[in-house]
């Protein structure tokens, strides 16, 4: 039978031509398939799109590379994937590190839902036991009202996997010990270990207890610094290598203390949680300017904002047709949120959480013209 996640009768509370895209996982067996239709690009009067966040501004600076000569094919690694006429397709290669590539593919069709019919056609290259960040951010929130900051532990803490880096590994060294105490606390996560106690230890809302938090990215950039920075903690940035997407934004002694990678480290460190604590509102207002940057520039409405100009302007230097691979299969809500045993079974819940029930009634936001500084060579 043919599976429909489309109801076109307008709820009464809703604006006329509203459309409801409702999970369908009536037909819970091997051969679950995705609806035999697209959803569908509604007409309707949309209202003048507002300013998308100060950060979309360096998209056009990250696809540079590609302006002069385009980009005429795919590197295949870990998974390809393609959207063909609003439809999504992955041919997989080998596996990806942790659920990185569940959670990518969920947010790509997650943003196809919000916009119906908009995002163009396109080929790409695309956390353990993390819940959808909307639900993230407000777990986040309650959590830094559980200890008033001054009352806070004044340490800098840090918690995570330090194998993954020569740089980690080297950062260990600040931990406490007999001869040293650098004023941090640094804890090794063990995700194999988490995971057999089902992340009891794991709930991002209840390490907002320092007074400072530490980044320092992995081998690559690092997905917990906007968890980081929304503790209300002074953030204690490692100077990193590479940047989330909105990184750029950020501004030194503004959001976040900066500390460069040194042999002196572990001095700067201690240096800048003793200025804290000899100046606690200065040391607080940075804290709590960083958290208020992340609760209002990261809502999901301006990430998916951000993920659909960013696709657009990718799309736009494809030198090709995007077609679908001969080993691709398509995904959709109901194969990936449905199919009982299949290996995003156990995440179901969180992607029922963060799935969008309808489109937006306005167009996304209009992108800032890039200025000179995020244009220039660094």
């Amino acid at each position: 039978s043919v599976i429909t996640d489309i109801v076109t009768t307008p709820s009464p509370k809703k604006p006329p031509g509203q459309v409801d895209f409702l999970l369908n996982c009536s037909n819970l067996n091997s051969t679950l398939t995705c609806p035999t239709t697209c959803p569908m690009t509604i007409e309707k009067e949309e209202s003048y799109p507002v300013a998308c966040s100060e950060y979309t501004r360096w998209i056009h600076e990250d696809l540079r590379p590609w302006q002069s000569t385009g980009i005429t094919g795919t590197w295949r690694k870990e998974e390809e994937l393609v959207i063909v006429k609003g439809k999504t397709y992955v041919e997989k290669y080998r596996g990806a590190y942790q659920t990185r590539d569940v959670f990518t593919i969920w947010g790509i069709l997650q943003l196809l839902r919000l916009y119906p019919g908009k995002v163009p056609d396109l080929e790409l290259m695309p956390e353990v036991d993390i819940k959808p960040w909307g639900t993230t951010l407000e777990a986040l929130k309650e959590g830094n009202k559980k200890i008033k900051w001054k009352d806070r532990k004044p340490y800098a803490f840090w918690k995570g996997n330090p194998y993954v880096s020569k740089k980690r590994f080297e950062f260990m060294k600040c931990n406490v010990s007999n001869k040293n105490d650098w004023n941090v606390r640094l804890y090794i996560q063990d995700w194999e270990k988490e995971s057999k106690q089902g992340f009891k230890n794991s709930k991002l809302e209840d390490q907002c207890i320092h007074r400072y938090k530490i980044y320092i990215e992995g081998s690559t950039w690092s997905v917990s610094e906007k968890y980081i920075l929304a503790c209300n903690s002074m953030t204690l940035l490692l100077m990193p290598r590479y940047h989330d997407f909105f990184t750029r934004s950020l501004v030194p002694m503004q959001h976040y203390w900066p500390i460069k990678i040194t042999n002196n480290t572990c001095r700067d460190l201690e240096l800048a949680v003793e200025w804290g604590n000899y100046h606690t509102d200065k040391a607080q207002e940075i804290g709590e300017a960083g958290s208020k940057f992340i609760q209002e520039n990261l809502k999901m409405d301006f990430v998916y904002d951000y993920m659909f100009h960013l696709l657009s302007e990718y799309a736009n230097l494809l030198k090709f047709e995007p077609t679908i691979p001969p080993g691709a299969f398509e995904v959709c809500s109901e194969t990936m949120a449905c199919l009982e045993g299949n290996k995003f079974w156990k995440f179901k819940n969180f992607m029922v959480e963060s799935m969008v029930k309808c489109p937006r009634d306005t167009l996304p936001c209009t992108m800032q013209v890039p200025t000179i500084e995020a244009t220039s060579s660094e």
